[in-house]
C-alpha cells in the first residue's frame, strides 16, 4: 500500500520541477500565432537547427497599419477609373490628378503590404512556404503588373484590387491575432494573481512592505484580509478562509490555520495569517501552473501536425493551380489583366489563414478551460488520446481514497451512543500519533464533537493506549487488548468484527474498567476512506463506455471491498509498486488503449507505459512529471472532465478543419476561372474578402467551445 501522503489534497505545490529553475513570465498581448515561432531558434556551432519565423507580428500593429492603410486607400479607390465607370461618377481632373492612385497604392504596399514580404523571407530560407509566402506572391504580382501597365497605354492597372486586398489581409490578421490574445489570456489572468508586494515581519516584529521579489525562503510575512497571498508557505498563526479557485477550480473557500499550506496567487478572506515562506517566484505552484499552461500551448497534436502539414501542401497545391491558371487563361484569352487577376485571386484564395488558425485557437481555447477547471496539460498528445480510451486504471491509494485511516462503521452497545462512543474513543487518543489514531480524531472533528476530559493518558506497547474517565480505566486497542484483558467480544460487536475484517479493515475496541469489571461499549472499523466523488466518478466513465480498474498493493479482501462499494469492473490486488507497470502492459495487450491515474513515486513507471497518465495535484514530482495530464485538485471526477473536454475539443479541430479545406475545395476553382464561361468569376479583393471571412468563421467557432460545460 502506497504510504499516506501528508499533503493537502488540494495542495498543487508539487507542481513545479524537482530542482530546476521555471521561467514565470507575465505575458504580454502579443498576439501571437500559436502555430509558428518567433526567429530564435538560430544556427548554433553548426547543429543546423532551423529559425522559425515569427508570422504575425502583434496585434496593435496589425489594427493600427490596417487603419492607416485603409485611409490611404481612399484615395486610390475614389480616383480609379474602373470604380467610376462601375458606379457611374467622375472626379475633378486636375493636373496630376492620374498619378493620385498609383502613388497612394504603392504607399499603402509599402506600408501596409511589405511587412508580409518580410515575413515571407525566412520560410522562403527554410524551404517551407506557407501563408506568408502566398499572400506576398498574390500582392506582388498585382503590384508589380500594374506599375509595368502606367507605361503601357493599351493595359488597365490594377491598384484598387491591390490596395482593398492589403487592407482585407490587414483586416484578417487582425481579427485573427486578437481571437488568438483573447484565447491565450490564461497565462494573463495567472501572471496577474501575483501581487506586486508583500508585508514582511522582520526580527523585531514589525512589518515592512517589499517587493515579492525580494521574499526568500524562511521569511515571515503577515497576509492581510483580503490580500493575496505572495508566496507558498505555511500558516504559523492565525485563521481565515482562502479562495484558491484560480488555482484549484475549487468555488468554496478553504479553512487555513496552524501548519495549513498557502498557496501563492490565492486571496486571503477575512481574517489575518502569518505564514512562513517555503517557496516563491519560479519555485511556486503558480509558476510551476504557468509553466504547464505555456508548455500546452506551444505544444502539437496530431491534429494540428496535420494542420501544418495541410497549410504546407496547400502552398504547392496554389502554386500549382496559378500556373495551370495562367495557361489556360493566356490560351484563352492572351495576356492581360484578367489574366492577372485570376493569378492573384488564386493565391489570396490559397491563403491557409483558416488551417492554420483551425487547430491552434482550439488548443488555446482548450488550455485555458483546462486550467480553469483545474486540469493542467503537460502534453497535448495526451489530451488529444484520451478521446480514443476505453479502459482507466485507478492507483487505489491516495487517488480513489484519501491515502489515510478514517472510521468507516461505528458498533456500539446500548449504553452508549455512537458520537458519545467516537468522541470519548478521539480524546483518549488524543496524544497519540499513530495512523489509527489520527483516523479517529478526524473522524470526530468531522462530525464536530466535544473532547470529554481524560487523564493519565499512556500507551500499551503493542496492544493499545489507556486513560482515565470519570475516575475509570479505559482502553483503545485492538484483538491483543482483549486479550490482554481477557474479556471477549459479545455478539453484537462480534459479529460486526466478522464482517469488518472480511473487507479487510482494521478494528479497534473501546473498553471500560469499572469495579473490576470490564465491559466493552463499541468497535469501530477503519480503513482507507473512499473520496466522496469517486463513486459518482465511476458511474460517469461508465456512463462514457469507459471501463474502470484498479491497482492497489493492499490485500485481496481491501482491493474487493472498494471494488465492490464502488462498482469498479477489475482489480488487481497486492501488486508490488515494480509490477503496476506490467498490469498496464498486460490490459494493452488485450487491446486495451489504458488510462492511468495516480499519485505516488512507485506509479511513475505505470503513468509512463499507459496511453494517457494522469497525476493527481497531491501526489510527488516524479509522479507528476511522468504524466501528461496534471489535477491540480485529487478529485477523480476531474477525470471525467478530461475525457469530455477531449472530446468536446477534438470536435471543434475537425469541424474547423472541414470547414477550412472545405472552403479552399471549393473557392480555389472558382478563383481560377472554372466557371467564367457562364460569367462567374472572383475578383481579388472578393477572394481576400472570403478568406477573410473564412477565418472569422473557424474564430468564432472555436470561441463556441467556451459555452461547453464540462461533465461533473
Amino acid at each position: 500500500m502506497n504510504q499516506p501522503h501528508q499533503h493537502n489534497q488540494n495542495d498543487p505545490s508539487n507542481l513545479t520541477e524537482g530542482g530546476e529553475n521555471i521561467s514565470q513570465k507575465k505575458h504580454t498581448n502579443s498576439g501571437e500565432h500559436p502555430d509558428h515561432e518567433k526567429e530564435h531558434h538560430k544556427h548554433e556551432g553548426g547543429n543546423g537547427h532551423k529559425a522559425h519565423t515569427d508570422h504575425s507580428g502583434h496585434e496593435q500593429m496589425f489594427r493600427q497599419k490596417f487603419w492607416v492603410s485603409l485611409a490611404l486607400s481612399i484615395p486610390v479607390l475614389v480616383f480609379s477609373p474602373a470604380l467610376q465607370n462601375w458606379l457611374g461618377y467622375t472626379v475633378p481632373d486636375f493636373s496630376g490628378s492620374r498619378w493620385i492612385t498609383p502613388v497612394f497604392a504603392v504607399i499603402v504596399f509599402l506600408y501596409g503590404g511589405l511587412p508580409f514580404l518580410k515575413m515571407a523571407v525566412p520560410e522562403i530560407k527554410n524551404r517551407q512556404p506557407g501563408m506568408m509566402t502566398l499572400i506576398s506572391l498574390a500582392i506582388s504580382v498585382a503590384f508589380v503588373y500594374s506599375l509595368a501597365a502606367l507605361f503601357l497605354p493599351t493595359s488597365v492597372t490594377f491598384f484598387w484590387e491591390l490596395v482593398t486586398l492589403i487592407d482585407i489581409m490587414l483586416l484578417g490578421h487582425w481579427i485573427e491575432m486578437r481571437s488568438i490574445r483573447q484565447a491565450s489570456g490564461a497565462l494573463d489572468q495567472l501572471a496577474k494573481l501575483m501581487p506586486d508586494t508583500a508585508e514582511r515581519i522582520n526580527a523585531n516584529g514589525e512589518t515592512e512592505t517589499v517587493s515579492t521579489d525580494s521574499l526568500k525562503q524562511g521569511d515571515m510575512i503577515l497576509v492581510r484580509p483580503g490580500a493575496s497571498i505572495p508566496a507558498d508557505g505555511g500558516v504559523i498563526e492565525g485563521e481565515s478562509d482562502v479562495n484558491e479557485a484560480m488555482i484549484t477550480g475549487e468555488s468554496k473557500p478553504v479553512r487555513k490555520e496552524k501548519d495549513s499550506r498557502v498557496i501563492a496567487g490565492t486571496i486571503n478572506g477575512d481574517g489575518s495569517l502569518r505564514v512562513k515562506v517555503k517557496a516563491t517566484g519560479d519555485e511556486t505552484a503558480l509558476a510551476g501552473i504557468m509553466r504547464l499552461v505555456d508548455e500546452a500551448q506551444k505544444s502539437k497534436s496530431n491534429t494540428q501536425i496535420l494542420a501544418d502539414k495541410a497549410a504546407g501542401w496547400l502552398f504547392y497545391v496554389a502554386l500549382g493551380t496559378a500556373v495551370i491558371t495562367t495557361v489556360a487563361w493566356v490560351i484563352a484569352v492572351g495576356f492581360n489583366v484578367e489574366v492577372v487577376a485570376r493569378v492573384a485571386t488564386v493565391l489570396v484564395i490559397a491563403c491557409p489563414h483558416a488551417l492554420g488558425l483551425a487547430v491552434p485557437l482550439v488548443v488555446a481555447i482548450t488550455t485555458s478551460i483546462g486550467a480553469n477547471n483545474g486540469i493542467l496539460v503537460r502534453d497535448r498528445l495526451a489530451l488529444e488520446k484520451a478521446r480514443e480510451i476505453n479502459m482507466i486504471v485507478f492507483d487505489k491509494t491516495g487517488t480513489l481514497t484519501e491515502g489515510e485511516f478514517g472510521v468507516v462503521g461505528i458498533k456500539t452497545t446500548d449504553v452508549i451512543t455512537e458520537d458519545e462512543a467516537l468522541a470519548l474513543t478521539a480524546a483518549i487518543e488524543g496524544d497519540s500519533e499513530h495512523t489509527i489514531a489520527r483516523g479517529i480524531r478526524k473522524s470526530a472533528e468531522e462530525r464536530q464533537l466535544s473532547y470529554p476530559s481524560i487523564s493519565d493518558f499512556e500507551a500499551i506497547k503493542g496492544r493499545g493506549v489507556q486513560a482515565k474517565y470519570d475516575n475509570h480505566k479505559v482502553f483503545v486497542g485492538g484483538p491483543r487488548l482483549l486479550e490482554m484483558l481477557d474479556v471477549e467480544l459479545p455478539e453484537e460487536l462480534a459479529q460486526f468484527e466478522q464482517q469488518t475484517s472480511e473487507k479487510g479493515q482494521s478494528v479497534v475496541n473501546l473498553v471500560k474498567e469499572d469495579s473490576g469489571e470490564v465491559n466493552i461499549l463499541a468497535a469501530f472499523a477503519l480503513a482507507d476512506v473512499i473520496r466522496a466523488e469517486s463513486q459518482n466518478a465511476i458511474k460517469k466513465l461508465h456512463e462514457m463506455d469507459i471501463d474502470v480498474a484498479m491497482l492497489t498493493g493492499d490485500s485481496q479482501a481491501v482491493a474487493k471491498s472498494v471494488a465492490d462499494e464502488l462498482g469498479i469492473d477489475t482489480y488487481f490486488a497486492e501488486v508490488l509498486p515494480e509490477h503496476k507497470d506490467q498490469k498496464i502492459k498486460e490490459l494493452q495487450k488485450q487491446g486495451k488503449l489504458v488510462a492511468m491515474v495516480g499519485d505516488g513515486v512507485n506509479d511513475a513507471p505505470a503513468l509512463t507505459r499507459a496511453d494517457v497518465g494522469i497525476a493527481i495535484g497531491s501526489g510527488t514530482d516524479v509522479a507528476i512529471e511522468s504524466a501528461g495530464i496534471i489535477l491540480v485538485k485529487s478529485n477523480p471526477l476531474d477525470v471525467v472532465k478530461i475525457f469530455d473536454l477531449s472530446r468536446a475539443s477534438h470536435r471543434k479541430m475537425i469541424q474547423n478543419l472541414i470547414w477550412a479545406a472545405g472552403y479552399n475545395i471549393i473557392a480555389l476553382p472558382l478563383a481560377a476561372g472554372a466557371l467564367a464561361p457562364i460569367g462567374i468569376v472572383l475578383s481579388p479583393a472578393v477572394g481576400a474578402l472570403l478568406m477573410s471571412l473564412s477565418t472569422v468563421i473557424v474564430a468564432i467557432n472555436a470561441q463556441l467551445l467556451r459555452g461547453h460545460e464540462l461533465a461533473a
